[in-house]
């Protein structure tokens, strides 16, 4: 049974159909409300009135995060203050955060759409989901928390962090559904099995992941160790939160987008134009139901493809591939283009490594270096020096082959590398540093 079966599976002329007529109240909307919007159309000299279909919206201006940073804090918003009852916003670690708010419309959507990302995956109102997305400006946590409550299901509002009295709770408590990003349920696993415990006896069933990238090899890695069926979330702050798309436990070949909701596009990053089905760009969103911070083509900056095959599960909502990485997390090195979840595949299919890792970029000279840290068990690491520097060899003789970068593989011991309740840092970039 679908949350929403009216929608997730609408022929297609029916969805580009409703699609239309949100887009276009929807341009209207920004025009005569947003200042940045009215002058951005201006300036493109292209008005509401010319929006007729769906292909027209490659006329109209992007979006950038660092529009929502130059109109901190409340410079895009569409709806008046009064109506805005809640704000999240991002961390700013990086220059000043980005705020986005909601009308109780908009929280009711959200809740809606994570239930129905619940429902994809799963789970069902009579599951017990165990919540370790951290509560607070991030909307990780409680965005899932409250599609969860939609979708009538027993919530543990646990967070981040305290990882050992996690696992008391999910002993406990007998969750079904976990919550979180994908590193930290495999800290938790590694956790659990210091204090004696074993996760696949415990009733967990069904993962829900997101809020970073992560690989096949990893998700291998997450079933056999946990003993449950790991499905990936997709949002983000300013279109949502978590509950734009979400792959069905079906099928688990891709992520759902809730089209009725959110209009995707696929671009070329450097030229900005609009690239056919299939192809592998950068992923523009349109929000076509927000009232408190309605954004049009904004650019998320992710990598990915979007398939508009129906799926397994009879959903005819189109698919966006996993995450290849970001435009603007894209390493290159001496000229040559990778993104961290390339190391991640190889390191995942070769045995004996951890799916804990770090990637040091540094400049000696005027060349840039690469180092890829990671964790071995306890067996491997026993191996004599030269038995270890052989496999280092081969694994960077592997990233050599596979993506035409060198890379020095260095094995270091279990707890090497520091964990994260939230995402992991996989890349440390120091080139800027010195």
């Amino acid at each position: 049974m679908m949350y929403d079966v009216d929608k997730e599976t609408l022929p297609r002329e029916d969805m580009e159909a409703l699609q239309l007529r949100r887009l276009k109240a929807l341009v209207e909307k920004l025009y005569a409300v947003v200042p940045f919007y009215r002058k951005a159309m201006d300036t493109r000299k292209i008005s509401p009135a010319e929006l007729r279909s769906l292909s027209d919206l490659q006329y109209f201006p992007f979006t950038e995060k660092q529009d929502l940073r130059n109109h901190y804090p409340f410079g895009l918003f569409a709806a008046p203050r009064e109506s805005i009852v809640r704000i999240h916003s991002s961390s700013g670690t990086t220059g000043k955060a980005t705020v986005v708010g909601y009308t109780q419309r908009d929280l009711d959507t959200w809740a809606q759409c994570v239930a129905r990302s619940l429902m994809a995956a799963g789970a069902t109102r009579n599951d017990i989901i165990h919540n370790a997305y951290g509560y607070g400006l991030f909307t990780g946590g409680l965005g899932a928390h409250y599609g969860a409550e939609r979708l009538g299901a027993t919530v543990v509002p646990v967070s981040g962090g305290a990882t050992k009295r996690q696992i008391a709770l999910l002993k406990d408590f007998e969750a079904t559904v976990i919550c979180c990003t994908p590193s930290y349920m495999l800290h938790l696993h590694e956790a659990a099995e210091e204090m004696g415990v074993d996760i696949r006896k415990l009733p967990l069933r069904v993962g829900v992941f997101g809020a970073e990238p992560w690989t096949e090899e990893m998700r291998r890695q997450i079933e056999q160790k946990c003993g449950l069926t790991a499905t990936n979330i997709y949002g983000l702050s300013e279109i949502m939160g978590p509950g734009v798309a979400q792959e069905c436990a079906e099928g688990q070949c891709g992520m759902h987008i809730f089209e009725d909701h959110f209009l995707p596009e696929i671009i070329n990053p450097e030229s900005g134009e609009v690239l056919p089905p299939g192809a592998q760009g950068e992923l523009v969103i349109t929000t076509l139901t927000k009232e408190g911070i309605p954004l049009l083509r904004y650019r998320t900056r992710d990598m990915t493809t979007l398939n508009y095959t129906p799926c397994v599960c009879g959903r005819t909502l189109v698919r966006m591939g996993r995450i290849a990485g970001r435009s603007d997390d894209m390493l290159i090195i001496r000229g040559v283009n990778v993104f961290p979840s390339q190391i991640e595949a190889i390191l995942m299919e070769t045995e004996g490594l951890s799916p804990h890792y770090q990637i040091m970029v540094r400049r000696e000279g005027n060349l840039d270096t690469m180092e890829v840290q990671v964790e071995v068990g306890e067996t491997l690491f026993s191996d004599e020096i030269k038995a270890l520097q052989q496999r280092e060899r081969r694994i960077s003789d592997t990233i050599k082959e596979f993506l035409g970068v060198t890379a020095k593989v260095k094995l270091v011991e279990r707890q090497t590398i520091a964990r994260s309740e939230g995402k992991a840092k996989r890349v440390i970039d120091e080139r800027n540093l010195t």
